[in-house]
């Protein structure tokens, strides 16, 4: 079994990076379209780098067996390779935040890559998403007929009630990276999913966490957010819920989720021991 790769964009430059924040999107989601926006509210010395799912948006397909620790590693090496070509100091704080499957990442990050990070962000996800059976379904649904059958159910998931016919153009590009995402790496990951489960590991988090959730998300509301703050020990676990927000936080509320990782960012750093900021 090959790790899948996945390909990381420029979402905002910055002339002296101080800090480097990566961000991910969810299942069916594309990183550009979903983060863009937020990551431009993003302090002048923040480097924002977004990374795609295997057959989303930027990354090429991957038809093999995968779990959300394969995607951790794979981002982690995409970082690595970035550093080395010199494209983002090696010097700096690292910060990640990711949204639903994205935000498992960041649990496992949290857990696996402590290391290698300064704080993680689990925007609209959780421990444990979903039902192995239901994803386990849904998988063999979309192999055989394709990511378009999502696209109406997942437009009444993902978005608060109104905000579609508020904000047409921000939701239709998100909608149409679903449509055109691989059939075969979607499937895959939904099995990822159906097998993510780190509620009994919550306690071993030792790295700074934030948690946001949408207040109107029916897919991980923000009591997946207070599971994580409970399981994990105290103070570690920093926790937010947004008013008429549903399960794409970035898109749906940029400025807060924004002034969220900044607070979240600038305190992990203050904690940080002065050898390594």
């Amino acid at each position: 079994m090959s790790l899948p790769t996945v390909t990381t964009t420029l979402l905002k430059e910055a002339e002296a990076p101080a800090r480097v924040l990566c961000v991910g999107a969810g299942l069916g989601t594309g990183v550009q379209a979903l983060w863009a926006e937020c990551a431009a509210l993003m302090p002048a010395d923040t480097l924002v780098i977004g990374w795609d799912l295997p057959g989303h948006g930027a990354s090429r397909p991957h038809d093999e067996a995968t779990t959300v620790a394969d995607l951790a590693d794979a981002v982690v090496k995409g970082l690595d390779e970035l550093a080395d070509a010199g494209q983002i100091p090696s010097d700096v704080a690292v910060h990640y935040a990711g949204v639903s499957l994205s935000g498992a990442v960041a649990l496992q990050l949290a857990l696996e890559h402590a290391d290698r990070l300064a704080s993680s962000a689990v925007i609209c996800s959780a421990a444990k998403i979903g039902e192995p059976q239901a994803w386990r379904e849904r998988a063999e649904l979309v192999e055989k007929a394709g990511t378009p059958t999502m696209v109406v159910g997942s437009a009444q998931r993902w978005f608060a009630e109104g905000f579609i016919e508020r904000h047409p153009e921000r939701t239709t590009g998100l909608l149409h990276t679903l449509q055109d995402a691989d059939r075969h790496s979607y499937a895959r990951l939904c099995e990822a999913l159906a097998v993510f489960d780190v509620r009994d590991r919550l306690g071993e988090l030792t790295l700074p966490v934030l948690t946001i959730h949408g207040e109107q998300d029916a897919v991980t509301p923000p009591a997946a957010g207070e599971e994580i703050a409970v399981g994990a020990p105290a103070g570690v676990v920093r926790t937010r819920a947004l008013a008429e927000v549903a399960h794409q936080a970035p898109l749906e509320a940029p400025e807060q989720v924004a002034s969220a990782l900044v607070e979240a960012m600038d305190a992990a750093e203050q904690a940080m021991p002065k050898e390594e900021k």
